[in-house]
């Protein structure tokens, strides 16, 4: 008789409460799984912004404004390559509920800088730089509105007034279709000329939100952040210069931790389920006691035993969490079709369902020690006389 059928016999001896402990387990990775697979989308996304980019901001908050001004003398820097800046619009199309990354800019410069993210066609690229009512459109934001290449479309913000009819509406003809050069890239956005934008807005007038530089290397960074800020030290608008990765994950938490989020879902719904598996596992054994006693006494060795039933532990919770977390890649891969591309990356990765497996394992291995222990330490006259 092997061990692996002793084990599986044992395991289901009592089918329901097997079953249950198995769906619990299951549900638990089921969550992980997808919570997993949206944090290491977005920390993708943000890490693999290249290492030679900055971006300045407002110091006291990147929701405020910059003067225009800065553009020039950060652009005069040594250190600096390329620069282009960005306007936040508040972008949303419809209804207020479709909310859309919309940002003005400057055509030529933003084109540059992301060369190697985006991929734009020749003559899109130069209808949008031409004209100053085009807009560039992402991948995502085409295909979930069906958007196409010459379409006049009404975009609306919930910040600014056009002063031209005092209105929240721009008129926007879609120059072209932006796709991503890299998986992480997010297309889920339209860029539009920040000089029409400029002279229409009833407020903020000659100033930027943010400015975007490439420095020669990534060596020179902190050189060229550091003159950039001692540059407008003491002025009515400094500054705070930092990676556009830093700056991607500070955008990203202004919706809100995700990584303390997942962590506290997923610690939670761990910590039950290891006090409600670890308390039916210690029942299980002690319902075999005797049983235990009586492989003892046929000469089972302790070890033997100790492995049987720390053995049942991890089975049990592979049994639950490997489906559980099949059923998060299904869950992860139509999460994505729905969001059109708006979380680019997104899928149960092998690193997310790696630690998912381990999670199993370590979860198996803490729930079964004590049980183990006990039956390793058993003694046989004890647990005869007891019955």
């Amino acid at each position: 008789m092997s061990d692996l059928y002793l084990l599986w016999r044992n395991l289901f001896r009592r089918k329901l409460r097997t079953f249950l402990m198995m769906l619990a387990i299951f549900v638990a990775f089921v969550i992980y799984g997808v919570l997993g697979s949206i944090h290491y989308a977005f920390e993708h996304g943000v890490d693999s912004s290249a290492d030679n980019r900055l971006v300045v901001v407002n110091k006291i908050t990147f929701i405020q404004p910059l003067p225009y001004a800065y553009v020039g003398k950060i652009a005069a820097i040594k250190g600096v390559k390329n620069l282009t800046f960005a306007n936040w619009f508040g972008g949303y199309y419809q209804d207020a509920r479709n909310q859309i990354g919309t940002f003005a800019v400057d055509p030529e410069s933003y084109l540059r800088i992301y060369r190697d993210d985006l991929r734009i066609d020749p003559a899109a690229r130069d209808a949008f730089i031409h004209d100053r009512t085009s807009m560039v459109v992402g991948e995502a934001i085409a295909t979930k509105y069906g958007w196409k290449v010459g379409d006049r479309i009404p975009i609306n913000s919930n910040i600014f007034t056009n002063k031209t009819d005092g209105s929240h509406t721009w008129e926007l003809t879609v120059a072209g279709i932006a796709y991503a050069a890299k998986e992480s890239f997010n297309t889920s956005f339209i860029i539009f000329q920040y000089e029409n934008f400029n002279e229409s807005k009833t407020f903020g007038k000659d100033t930027v939100g943010w400015i975007t530089l490439e420095t020669d290397s990534a060596a020179v960074n902190d050189k060229v952040a550091a003159t950039i800020d001692d540059l407008f030290a003491n002025s009515t608008a400094e500054t705070n210069t930092q990676s556009e990765k830093a700056f991607g994950k500070a955008f990203l938490a202004q919706l809100g931790n995700i990584a303390l989020i997942i962590t506290l879902v997923v610690g939670a719904a761990f910590a039950t389920i290891l006090m409600i598996v670890g308390n039916t596992m210690v029942m299980a054994v002690r319902e075999r006691t005797k049983e235990i006693a009586v492989l003892k006494t046929l000469g089972f060795p302790s070890w033997r035993i100790w492995r049987q039933v720390l053995g049942e532990s991890v089975l049990l919770s592979l049994l639950g969490g490997v489906p559980g977390l099949l059923v998060a890649g299904l869950l992860v891969t139509l999460l994505s079709k729905l969001a059109s591309g708006a979380i680019p990356g997104l899928a149960l990765t092998l690193p997310v369902a790696g630690l998912g497996v381990a999670f199993m394992l370590l979860l198996g291995v803490v729930t079964g020690f004590l049980p183990a222990w006990n039956a390793l330490r058993l003694n046989i006259v004890t647990a005869l006389g007891r019955l």
